[in-house]
């Protein structure tokens, strides 16, 4: 299945994908955790929601930077480097009791950096594969089990509740920064002139929402993305009122049918129209909060395995669709593009959203688990039925002429 590259190219790869997500998950799995044990569970929603702010500006800002002025390999190494030392600032304001507005502002420029790097780190792998719809799976299913892995890491630490997490996470993103050393450079875009300062923050990849089909895909998973925000802060808290004490390590299940997805996501492609694999992805997201809602041990842990599958359906497909149907003169800005919508819009509305929904569920100071799960059940099935309604795309080849010119 990996065959157009050298071995040791493919340890590369595989070794970015591995510490990224690691680096990600050590923070953004035990987060809401870290907060509720030192005080701080009241700025739970909008400590998650600083990634959304810092996603309408960082991604295409750096995306347009990576795709005209330098490589983004250089692009990752400095952004791997500031996202390691603001992520340890944070963490060292929420030690020693630092008030809520200056956590959540150090949290805000730790997300201003981090925000960008999976979409460029994206970039890098994309550009080194010759047959990305086969390759792309098995090699972005190493970010999978780096996700486990940081989430175990907290675990054996016993830093559920402890900013040791994020420290680790620190070191995590320094590794990141000294493995861009061993990278190859790709080339360097050659420095643009006469740009408008629409061009320079890369806002022109908008244009690419013009086409129907491009839109949809866009817009689908940044509309699944609102509800997907509540798994992530409130499945912990669940899980401890149902008696389970690990929490990072139990939320690392999502990953076994992430794994299994991206490995077979390439088989899927080549028998299977987009639409019907995006469309199963937003079906099983739907089944998996409605497990959920049935408030047992065993509905609950369903649901998170069902997570990594419906993300990888859904999300995975959506990447590589993009570097399928856009001219790759756009590379970085289209998956920069993917990552404003999904960090930016999606997250912002879906961590404020799916607080303000909890709020209501949880009157008179008892979790209603069932219906809050339920909610978002309901709320994916709406984004499966706007996009069997809205998306088309049969009979349009990888190169469409809907691509936009190089520039």
């Amino acid at each position: 299945m990996l065959t157009t590259l050298r071995r040791a190219e493919y340890a590369e790869l595989i070794a970015l994908f591995f510490l990224h997500a690691a680096a990600m998950s050590m923070w953004f799995v035990p987060l809401s955790s870290v907060l509720a044990a030192h005080g701080l569970a009241h700025i739970q929603p909008y400590a998650f929601a600083t990634s959304g702010v810092a996603a309408f500006v960082s991604p295409l800002l750096f995306g347009a930077m990576a795709d005209r002025h330098a490589s983004p390999v250089v692009v990752l190494r400095w952004l791997a480097f500031a996202t390691a030392l603001t992520m340890a600032a944070a963490c060292a304001a929420i030690q020693t009791g630092a008030g809520a507005w200056t956590v959540l502002a150090l949290i805000q420029i730790y997300a201003f950096c981090a925000s960008p790097t999976w979409s460029i780190g994206s970039t890098i792998v994309f550009a080194r594969l010759s047959d990305a719809k086969k390759e792309f799976g098995p090699i972005r299913s190493m970010a999978t089990l780096g996700w486990s892995a940081g989430c175990l890491l907290v675990s054996v630490l016993g830093a559920d509740q402890s900013t040791l997490a994020g420290y680790g996470a620190a070191g995590m993103w320094l590794a990141v920064w000294g493995l861009t050393f061993w990278l190859p450079a790709l080339a360097t875009p050659k420095a643009a002139e006469g740009l408008t300062w629409a061009q320079r923050f890369g806002l022109d990849a908008l244009a690419l929402l013009k086409n129907r089909d491009h839109r949809m895909v866009f817009l689908t998973p940044a509309l699944f993305t609102i509800p997907i925000a509540g798994f992530y802060p409130y499945t912990p808290p669940h899980l401890r009122e149902l008696g389970f004490v690990h929490t990072s390590a139990w939320m690392s299940l999502g990953q076994i049918t992430e794994i299994a997805a991206m490995i077979a996501l390439g088989a899927m492609i080549a028998r299977w129209r987009l639409k019907w694999i995006v469309a199963a992805g937003l079906a099983i997201g739907a089944i998996r909060f409605a497990l959920c809602a049935t408030g047992t041990k065993w509905g609950l842990l369903a649901g998170i395995i069902l997570h990594g599958g419906s993300f990888t359906l859904v999300y995975i497909t959506a990447q590589i669709y993009l570097d399928q149907r856009i001219d790759h003169a756009w590379r970085a800005r289209a998956q920069a593009l993917m990552t404003l919508m999904n960090s930016g819009f999606g997250n912002l509305a879906g961590y404020l959203g799916t607080g303000a929904w909890f709020a209501v569920c949880a009157q008179r100071g008892e979790s209603r688990w069932p219906l809050f799960w339920i909610g978002l059940s309901l709320a994916s099935l709406a984004v499966l039925a706007l996009f069997l309604t809205a998306y088309r795309g049969r009979g349009v080849p990888p190169t469409a002429s809907a691509r936009l010119p190089s520039t």
